[in-house]
């Protein structure tokens, strides 16, 4: 993209570099060439409208569509607490062992997290509060089988279950990771805020399709390439592809920079929106040898504070080893791992 001309790749199998197609041919009367955009950091947003795709203290869109049913759902999850009979069983850590959630920011879980990300586009299709489209997205006149859509193809909102398997489908074929999908939702809910389009049953397979196809190459070095796509939607060309990534990528302003903090807000985001629909993330055993790593990890944590307090002219801090009490050592005990 960094050509003033470029706005995608077109892949190929057969060539090892990326050949760039020019788009001012395709500029419409009145519209301005990719050169003449705004740098990403000098686009501001107006007052009270901001972007929850680059501000992080700006609500997502799916928690504000979702806001009733995670309300109902705490509700719910609170009743059930005050039952025994219907208090859920949990895992509970002892002494020989220690139950730790699995997921975390930096690694989360990829089925759960594939899974509220499914939840939430859900949420986005039920509670959508208008019809506006974009024909490259429309299904029936880019369909994804050859087998083309039913007449009511735009009539019937899709399951969360059906949205799962697509986008677990193209998550496991293509081997993606959890942090894509949470990009994926990025890309999605800032296209809905760019383009002024609304995620419906005509077109959400392939605005889920291009979110994805963007997140896969900004996200991951080794980027899967539209040909790949191909392989797992066996009906779709190279061309479609293509087309589709151009289209998303100008419809975002080519702005596909993701704020660290953006992306930890989305994180907590989909994990509230789970906990209300009981997808509980998965907590597991202690191993001894992730709890080896962990107390590396620690111990080279330390060592760098403490590099940096000796640095800046202040006293190193005293740890329980060392604090006596009557000139008495403190006991220390030795954890147990199974």
């Amino acid at each position: 993209m960094g050509n003033k001309n470029s706005c995608c790749s077109y892949s190929s199998p057969q060539t090892s570099h990326r050949v760039i197609i020019p788009i001012e041919d395709t500029l419409h009367e009145g519209e301005i060439s990719v050169s003449n955009l705004q740098h990403i950091s000098e686009r501001e947003t107006d007052d009270g409208d901001a972007d929850p795709s680059q501000d992080p203290t700006a609500k997502t869109i799916f928690i504000e569509r979702s806001k009733t049913a995670i309300e109902n759902g705490m509700i719910r999850r609170k009743s059930q607490h005050q039952i025994a009979d219907l208090r859920p069983l949990k895992k509970s850590s002892s002494c020989s062992t220690i139950y730790l959630d699995d997921s975390t920011v930096s690694q989360p879980n990829l089925k759960n997290t594939v899974k509220c990300v499914a939840l939430a586009i859900y949420y986005h299709i039920k509670n959508r509060d208008s019809q506006r489209e974009i024909d490259i997205f429309d299904e029936k006149s880019h369909p994804l089988t050859r087998d083309g859509v039913s007449d009511d193809y735009d009539k019937h909102n899709p399951e969360h279950r059906q949205i799962y398997k697509f986008v677990r489908t193209l998550f496991n074929a293509a081997q993606l990771t959890a942090e894509c999908a949470i990009i994926t939702l990025v890309y999605l809910e800032r296209l809905l805020t760019y383009a002024e389009l609304d995620i419906q049953p005509s077109n959400w397979k392939r605005i889920v399709l291009g979110a994805i196809l963007l997140a896969s190459k900004v996200w991951d070095d080794q980027a899967v390439w539209n040909v790949d796509y191909c392989q797992i939607l066996k009906d779709i060309t190279v061309e479609d592809m293509n087309e589709l990534e151009r289209q998303f990528l100008e419809l975002l302003q080519f702005n596909i920079n993701v704020p660290s903090s953006v992306y930890a807000k989305y994180y907590f985001d989909l994990r509230t929106l789970a906990e209300a629909n009981d997808l509980t993330f998965p907590s597991e055993p202690l191993s001894k040898d992730r709890a080896q790593k962990l107390e590396a990890m620690s111990r080279v944590m330390e060592d760098k504070y403490a590099a940096e307090a000796i640095k800046n002219g202040l006293k190193k801090w005293s740890s329980l080893d060392n604090i006596t009490n009557g000139g008495t050592a403190a006991r220390r005990s030795v954890a147990i791992l199974s």
